[in-house]
């Protein structure tokens, strides 16, 4: 059992990964078209009325809407073809793919795509080693029986048997999370952002961003905006600990704050780890509370982030911009200066020059 749950957990990752450069793509446009939109005091440029602007620049700021909303909207049948790709290689393709326009279409959320997904990847499974013809007719099997029964079985089981729950439990989940405000929505933000500060870039984290990305396509911004708070939040803050108390970290973790703040400024949580790994039980403790801290600070201040991007370079085009530097500035101080003061001074490093005596190898000593 534990191995197909592992087995299960790789090919969901595998499908995230093809899907959130899909996401970032589309959202970020539509982040640029909104943005370009404020410019000219329009807060709705996706309306329809705009397709007949006047104003060409409008125009084509509604046209670049839509374009990211097309690529956003790919985001189901994207994640759900590629588990199955990741179960059965290219015969999951087509049955994944429709699985997933089918699971887009009745709104069944992100859970819907996943589970579409592994039901293609294994019915295709199933058919391809179980399914035996002739010889001479073995080549109808991956170009004509896999895609046709794959498919067919697998909006079958989506539409009649998974597709009402699924569906209610995402318009439920879209519901209460719209529903939320002021100090839920806060304790909502903050255990968000405590799960996204938990692993750094481990199952837990991609599970709660990856959720409140799918969410976007539902207009729910609150889940997201504390994620990509909370990814940068740990690597800033740790990196900024080895500049606050140098000669509590050795060389190898100087260097790694570094890289770790580079990378936190990107939006690249595993800038961290390096220090989670060095000392867990001290370090993982401060970048949960810092994440939590700082997620439920912007969301509940007001800030609202509409595109999954956590990398300084998108922080502009954050509604309420100054709150979310603050709130990442807020999370990150508390990452760093709980962490110096949980840590004592590196043990294997004094920071003194070594003589060079002390290397000096006696051959008589050691002989005797």
């Amino acid at each position: 059992m534990k191995k197909v749950l592992s087995e299960i957990k790789n090919h969901v990752l595998t499908g995230i990964s093809y899907m959130i450069p899909l996401v970032i793509a589309g959202a970020v446009i539509m982040a640029i078209s909104r943005v370009g939109g404020s410019l000219y005091g329009l807060t709705d440029i996706w309306d329809a009325k705009y397709a007949e602007s006047g104003n060409g620049i409008i125009r084509l700021l509604h046209s670049i809407d839509g374009f990211g909303g097309t690529a956003l909207g790919l985001m189901f049948p994207v994640i759900a073809a590629f588990i199955a790709y990741s179960v059965v290689d290219k015969l999951g393709i087509v049955p994944g793919l429709v699985g997933g326009m089918l699971v887009k279409d009745i709104n069944a959320g992100f859970l819907g795509a996943i589970a579409a997904g592994l039901i293609a990847g294994y019915i295709c499974l199933w058919i391809r080693n179980h399914v035996k013809l002739p010889q001479s007719m073995a080549s109808i099997v991956p170009v004509f029986l896999i895609p046709v029964l794959g498919t067919l079985s697998t909006v079958l089981i989506i539409n009649y048997v998974i597709g009402v729950p699924f569906t209610a439990l995402n318009v439920g989940l879209e519901n209460w999370l719209n529903g939320l405000s002021g100090g839920n929505q806060i304790i909502m933000a903050a255990v968000v952002g405590a799960m996204v500060g938990f692993d750094l870039g481990g199952p837990v984290n991609k599970a709660a961003v990856t959720t409140a990305m799918a969410l976007l396509t539902s207009q729910v911004y609150a889940p997201n905006t504390a994620a990509q708070v909370a990814i940068i939040i740990p690597p800033i803050g740790l990196g900024l600990a080895t500049v606050f108390a140098k000669k509590k970290y050795n060389t190898e973790l100087r260097e790694a704050g570094k890289s770790a703040i580079i990378m936190g400024l990107v939006g690249v949580s595993e800038g961290a780890i390096p220090f989670a790994v060095e000392s867990p039980l001290k370090v993982i403790p401060s970048t949960v509370i810092g994440s939590a801290i700082g997620s439920a600070m912007a969301v509940g201040l007001g800030a609202v982030n509409q595109a999954p991007i956590s990398g300084f370079y998108g922080w502009f085009t954050v509604e309420k911009w100054p709150i979310y530097v603050l709130s990442i500035t807020t999370g990150s101080l508390f990452v760093a200066i709980s962490s110096v003061v949980l840590r004592k001074k590196d043990a294997g490093e004094d920071n003194s020059p070594i003589e060079e005596e002390d290397y000096t190898f006696d051959e008589a000593e050691w002989e005797s």
